[in-house]
């Protein structure tokens, strides 16, 4: 079976999308998961949108992605995180 060529060069800063409910103990949470999969990772990069009514808050982790393992394992620990609603 022939491995499958990743579309992504590694290593290289990769946007992942979270979107949880606005609550005090989301970002802090999800920028300490970013930290864990990412050493480098830079907090004052996070860009953040609350919904229309103030609910939900969408952010953006810029990640230095270094292979396909680190993104998968980081994706199924954001998406099983009980305050995320959504990763993409």
């Amino acid at each position: 079976m022939a491995e499958e060529k990743s579309l992504i060069e590694y290593p290289s800063l990769f946007p992942i999308k979270v979107m949880g409910k606005n609550n005090p103990e989301y970002l802090p949470a999800i920028i300490h998961i970013a930290k864990q999969f990412d050493p480098t990772f830079d907090e004052s990069k996070v860009e953040q949108r609350l919904s229309k009514d103030g609910n939900y808050l969408g952010i953006t982790l810029p990640i230095t992605a270094t292979s396909r393992e680190q993104l998968d394992e980081l994706y199924r620990t954001l998406s099983t995180h009980p305050l995320v609603s959504i990763v993409l």
